[in-house]
């Protein structure tokens, strides 16, 4: 009898453990009066049908019930919230149950940081827009608030720092950012996108690709380079790289893949 006692103790108690463990946060929906804000904002959210505009809502705020955004040494505004969390959307819309298990927090800074996250205006060497942190900041990320707001107001450019580095954590969840997700690469397209990634980069060193040269400096920044490409200029980036653009598409449209095979 105390046996079974102890053991419903431990049942009863250990299942109340474990649902509070697993226990999906609560998710708010999303504020009327930042409709207005996303559209006007994002230009990825613009050119979504309405369903897909409705999932886009509904992803940005499963995003914040999950996250912490904090503001360092200013104010937050209800835009910096809004574009961290589009940011997260964007390259995992067509993902149902994506959920950034590497991260806890975001950290946004009101200007551009230096290495030891230092964002003082006597600084000359603040020139770091966003990371993934690591060591005491894992499962954090650091972005620059001005950063952030330029890589959605300037239309016409090929980078977006939030975008960029939320591109790194879905890289890294395999457990290395090396340009290479297992998560997303299939068998099929892991050797042609290494054999691409190579190749292109080495055009970016001669001069001869418009993909910024940063994308050269190593495979995990070219693949968040070039993906940033991919959701920002996607006409364009079709254009000018198709093979690039067909690897890429299968990697963050999965579903879309799939429904075109069974068609």
């Amino acid at each position: 009898m105390i046996y079974l006692i102890i053991f419903g103790f431990f049942v009863v108690f250990g299942y109340v453990g474990f649902s509070k463990l697993y226990t999906k946060p609560k998710v708010a929906p999303f504020p009327k009066e930042w409709r207005a804000l996303l559209k006007e904002k994002v230009k990825f959210y613009r050119s979504l049908n309405p369903i897909k505009r409705n999932k886009f809502r509904k992803r940005v705020m499963k995003f914040l019930a999950e996250t912490n955004v904090e503001s360092v040494g200013f104010e937050m505004e209800d835009l910096d919230i809004l574009l961290v969390a589009a940011s997260a959307v964007i390259p995992t819309l067509n993902f149902p149950s994506w959920r950034y298990r590497n991260l806890d927090t975001v950290l946004v800074y009101p200007d551009a940081f230096d290495s030891e996250l230092e964002f003082s205006k006597s600084q000359k060497d603040r020139n770091i827009g966003g990371m993934v942190g690591s060591g005491r900041l894992k499962n954090h990320m650091i972005l620059s608030r001005k950063s952030l707001r330029l890589g959605f107001s300037n239309k016409t450019s090929k980078g977006n720092t939030g975008v960029h580095e939320f591109v790194h954590l879905i890289d890294g969840e395999d457990g290395s950012i090396d340009g290479t997700p297992d998560i997303l690469l299939t068998e099929n397209y892991s050797k042609p996108w290494i054999s691409l990634m190579h190749k292109e980069m080495k055009k970016i060193n001669a001069g001869s690709s418009d993909i910024r040269k940063y994308a050269a400096t190593s495979e995990a920044e070219f693949f968040a380079v070039a993906s940033v490409y991919f959701f920002k200029r996607p006409r364009l980036f079709r254009k000018k790289h198709p093979e690039l653009y067909k690897i890429l598409k299968a990697c963050f449209s999965p579903i879309v893949e799939k429904e075109k095979k069974a068609a």
